[in-house]
């Protein structure tokens, strides 16, 4: 197993970290700032008498050092910064996100492709076309995470653990989520509209929402990455496990829940071939409504990235 993370900022760094931690035996981590990629390499490497077990890892500049991987984690692209949208990153990310998907689909034609790049499902969506791998090889990661928020905001109103708590989220990343109340249950019993009334469930949704922007305005330079490295972590171990687990990715929908031609949030079954299935919850009127609502949204924006899948 090799697996390479592309990007070696605060995501990339820490999940690297996380996936050595985990077991996995080889690891690239690549940044076009080479020094960065290299310091922080050493820096893990020695943790390794620490954690008490080996792992190969390595740092580059250049990015054929992937060739071979059977998992690529794209994080490259320029952070969020405060007073800016998902929308806003869009044109520079997408040029940044073609050159690096040409290299994969030149030195890593059978892997498997997590994009962690924002605005998440419009690169997601950039990646499967200029990659042109399968669809089940080809996700990203965003609703997992706005999953775990949404249950971190449940567990403090209901001072549970959150580990108690199986939330889900669909819909774009970002301000177009779509928490499930209906579909979010506590310690595998209840439903959160069975426990909240409904003006709770709303302050809960709305603090979810709002999470990402709280977390970036805070910080004043860059966005969040404890949290988002331990969601592409879990995606992984899925992956690398065989684990047949629900997990909520920005997955290419050809028809499921009344879309197609795009990428957005839905649970998918997370296996060693990628997404082995796309689950199609059994929305009410209003749910789908709403997640139709996030699929225009992000059609609204296709025809910016378009440009960049020319010519491949």
């Amino acid at each position: 197993m090799k697996l390479s993370i592309i990007g070696a900022g605060n995501v990339g760094g820490l999940t690297a970290m996380r996936l050595a931690e985990a077991g996995v035996p080889e690891i690239v981590l690549v940044d076009v700032a080479a020094g960065i990629a290299r310091g922080k390499v050493l820096d893990m490497d020695d943790s390794g008498s620490v954690l008490k077990h080996s792992y190969r890892i390595s740092g580059s500049g250049d990015i054929t050092a992937i060739k071979g991987s059977d998992i690529v984690i794209v994080t490259a692209g320029l952070a969020r910064k405060p007073g800016m949208t998902r929308e806003d990153l869009l044109k520079k990310n997408a040029q940044i996100l073609k050159d690096v998907c040409l290299s994969i689909k030149d030195t890593c034609p059978k892997s498997i492709v997590i994009i962690v790049t924002n605005p998440l499902d419009l690169m997601t969506y950039l990646a499967l076309k200029v990659t042109g791998f399968e669809a089940n090889r080809v996700f990203g990661m965003g609703v997992s995470l706005d999953a775990a928020r949404f249950a971190n905001q449940i567990s403090k109103e209901l001072n549970i653990p959150a580990a108690e708590i199986d939330a889900w989220v669909i819909g774009s990343h970002g301000e177009g989520m779509l928490p499930l109340p209906r579909f979010t249950t506590i310690k595998s019993t209840n439903t959160l509209n069975q426990l909240l009334d409904n003006e709770k469930v709303n302050l809960l949704i709305k603090k979810t929402l709002e999470r990402g922007l709280e977390i970036v305005s805070l910080l004043g330079s860059g966005s969040a990455y404890f949290a988002p490295s331990q969601a592409i972590a879990a995606i992984v171990k899925a992956i690398v496990k065989d684990e047949k687990r629900m997990i909520g990715v920005s997955a290419y929908l050809n028809g499921e829940y009344g879309i197609k031609d795009i990428c957005i949030g839905v649970p998918c079954r997370i296996g060693k071939a990628g997404i082995e299935k796309v689950v199609e919850l059994d929305l009410n009127k209003e749910e789908l409504s709403l997640l139709i609502k996030s699929s225009e949204s992000i059609s609204r924006n296709l025809d910016l990235i378009k440009p960049f899948c020319h010519g491949l």
